[in-house]
């Protein structure tokens, strides 16, 4: 028996187009999301009669929506009109004001960049974006190690409009008063989903990725199930391909219920995040946690303190607990004693979900 005997015959595949799997893939509608797009298409509206637009900061979870929902307002602009002018900036991947103005520039398409000093290049900018209008999305804007780029965008580009992303609300608080001032910004909150809407979207996801009815009703079920206690969406999407990946090494033409089951086994072993996407003060945390591992939640903050850690004790609490939902650490709880019921901190050994 040959080594490729069980494969799927005449290049059978499941999948249809499993781009639709990942995570920052833009389907032509955004389920469950309506509300959240019209109120940031109303902040921008000002900007197709040549006025002001407003500044958002939208907030919530990760895994609930934010970044695909508002790169789908971005290319709906696109497609409406040249004259406002979309730009996308990942601060986890520019993390400082010479950075984001070097990926504006190249958004813009102005290479001449080498040895130009930041206002150099942000007169460029300035003189490109003030013959037009600009939305500006800063996604995980609280991984930022400065702000003076938002200052000279209040400050200098006429008309636009500031959206910004991030996982935690009270992100707005570190921002510096004259920014704040400037910007005053409304608040946008994208909700978790619940199980119903979990299994519309990876419903949604299936009819683009995979064949036609390859997916039982009862695998849909439990994948939609496993993503909705963990919480995030992304989750859910990695069970729908790895579960087509099982399906197809056991050369079956149908998901399966046991085939998602695998899947989720396997999910165990995997981290949600990747290391590098964590904030500035989660990693030191989880640092901190890898060379004291085991130790009491109380003991770590202590020590924490005393590495610079500037959160107070329910922000540090807040940091362990998405630690734990990113498998990074395990948390455990254990009672009696002297001191009553505590709480002890352990590293974790996983692996990444590389497709996120």
């Amino acid at each position: 028996m040959g080594i490729f005997d069980n494969v799927l015959k005449g290049g059978e595949t499941l999948f249809r187009d499993s781009v639709a799997l990942d995570y920052d893939f833009i389907p032509k509608l955004v389920p469950y999301r309506e509300k959240q797009q019209r109120y940031i298409a109303n902040c921008i509206s000002p900007l197709f009669s040549n006025r002001n637009g407003k500044n958002v900061l939208v907030h919530g979870p990760p895994g609930v929506g934010k970044t695909v929902a508002i790169k789908h307002v971005l290319k709906e602009i696109e497609e409406k009109t040249d004259d406002i002018l979309p730009i996308y900036i990942n601060c986890w991947e520019k993390n400082t004001s010479f950075k984001i103005i070097i990926g504006i520039c190249e958004q813009l398409e102005y290479k001449f960049t080498h040895n130009k000093k930041t206002e150099e290049l942000f007169a460029v900018i300035e003189s490109i974006l003030n013959k037009k209008s600009a939305v500006f999305v800063f996604d995980e804007i609280d991984k930022i190690e400065d702000h003076d780029f938002l200052y000279l965008i209040l400050e200098k580009i006429y008309r636009r409009s500031i959206i910004l992303i991030s996982n935690y609300k009270e992100w707005i608080v570190s921002l510096d008063e004259r920014i704040k001032s400037r910007m005053l910004p409304e608040m946008l909150e994208f909700q978790k989903y619940n199980e119903v809407e979990i299994k519309g979207i990876l419903r949604g996801r299936i009819e683009y990725a995979f064949v036609q009815n390859a997916f039982m009703d009862d695998a849909i079920d439990l994948a939609a199930k496993k993503a909705a206690e963990i919480e995030d969406v992304r989750t859910g999407l990695y069970i729908l391909r790895e579960s087509g990946n099982i399906a197809e090494e056991k050369s079956s033409k149908k998901i399966t219920f046991e085939h998602v089951k695998i899947a989720i086994q396997k999910l165990d072993d995997f981290s949600i995040k990747k290391k590098d996407e964590l904030s500035t003060d989660e990693r030191l945390i989880l640092k901190i946690i890898k060379e004291n591992s085991s130790k009491k939640i109380g003991n770590l903050f202590e020590i924490y303190q005393k590495n610079g850690g500037i959160g107070v004790y329910k922000t540090f609490q807040r940091r362990i607990k998405s630690l734990e939902k990113s498998k990074f650490i395990s948390v455990k709880k254990v009672g009696g004693g002297l001191e009553g019921n505590t709480t002890l901190v352990t590293a974790s050994k996983t692996k990444k979900l590389s497709e996120f």
